[in-house]
């Protein structure tokens, strides 16, 4: 992950269940930048994870408004900003349904438990308008028997903050893929951050199309990757809160550039659940997408950015010294 002609400083590191790459155009802040990622990430982790029973949402009392951090209060903030953008596509309210499909603790465990057969419980999410959230007294009320799953904007969410926090404290410009949420914030380095968009399919990595970013973010929500098995269906991550089932894998990835990270995943979730309508919806809110098919074949919307790899590799110059981001699919 670098740029051409630039000393770009790069650390990756594992944490909140993914790899997470920090990017500095100056590569003497990276360091910095990594620990300030680092923290952030722990807050997150112990304020809304919903695998831990003492993280500060898992703990939430049930029918009664309650106190609640500032950090928590943005996040629930971000999850129902989310549904209301995507008309309710996408819903913080399907952690019930998460859980009864058996996503329920990290993948990596999910998948060496003895296979289930049991029937499916499928039920609709409640709605993200059962949550009463009070922004400026930072204040709750979430009914019994709502299960609250922030996966679908909280690490979004992050991947803008930590962008930002960097860029403030430390100057220059950064990027920072939360596993597949990419932010950037501050000035790029020269010819901007070269973004390898992973597309879900079995093609090798020099396959992939490279694109360019130099602001806002860019994120990739795919049925192909965070999956397990129950009997003989393979599951995905991917919840359509209006039947409580997953949504159906007409597209093994879609990805969105927008304005920020949190945006852009949020469309690019949506997408998902939509299936064949996605490419018109995503048209209407002039957002630029790469679809791509269960078949590996893409389908563009509205202004893309260049596959710079066409280039390179028609000049002979692709290289590792090109790339500055393998950007995983991801919620």
């Amino acid at each position: 992950m670098n740029t051409e002609g630039a000393a770009v400083g790069r650390r990756s590191f594992a944490a909140i269940g993914t790899i997470n790459h920090v990017l500095s155009a100056q590569a003497d802040r990276v360091e910095a930048a990594a620990v300030i990622v680092r923290q952030q990430l722990a807050e997150l982790d112990a304020t809304c994870s919903r695998f831990r029973a003492d993280s500060e949402l898992s703990a939430l009392a049930r029918g009664r408004e309650v106190a609640i951090s500032p950090l928590l209060t943005e996040l629930l903030a971000a999850g129902i900003r989310t549904a209301r953008r995507t008309n309710g596509l996408v819903d913080p309210t399907v952690g019930a349904a998460m859980r009864r499909l058996g996503y329920d603790d990290d993948l990596a465990t999910i998948r060496v438990r003895p296979a289930r057969s049991e029937p499916l419980d499928y039920q609709p999410a409640p709605g993200f308008w059962r949550i009463a959230l009070d922004q400026s007294a930072h204040r709750v009320m979430i009914p019994y028997g709502v299960e609250v799953d922030l996966g679908a904007s909280a690490k979004a969410w992050a991947a803008d903050r930590a962008a930002r926090t960097c860029h403030e404290q430390l100057g220059g410009g950064f990027l920072v893929n939360l596993g597949g949420d990419l932010a950037v914030a501050g000035r790029p380095p020269q010819g901007g951050w070269q973004v390898s968009v992973d597309d879900a399919t079995e093609l090798d990595r020099d396959d992939w199309p490279i694109v360019t970013v130099r602001s806002g973010g860019l994120a990739t929500s795919s049925t192909a990757v965070r999956t397990w098995r129950h009997g003989d269906r393979e599951l995905h991550h991917i919840i359509d809160p209006h039947t409580g089932d997953v949504a159906d894998p007409w597209w093994r990835a879609v990805t969105v550039v927008a304005e920020t990270a949190e945006l852009a995943n949020a469309a690019a979730t949506a997408a998902v659940v939509l299936g064949p309508e996605a490419a018109h919806w995503l048209a209407r809110r002039r957002l630029p997408a790469r679809l791509v098919s269960q078949a590996g074949l893409p389908v563009y919307v509205g202004e893309w950015p260049e596959d710079v790899s066409v280039r390179s590799r028609a000049a002979g110059s692709l290289g590792d010294q090109s790339r500055t981001a393998q950007l995983r699919a991801s919620a």
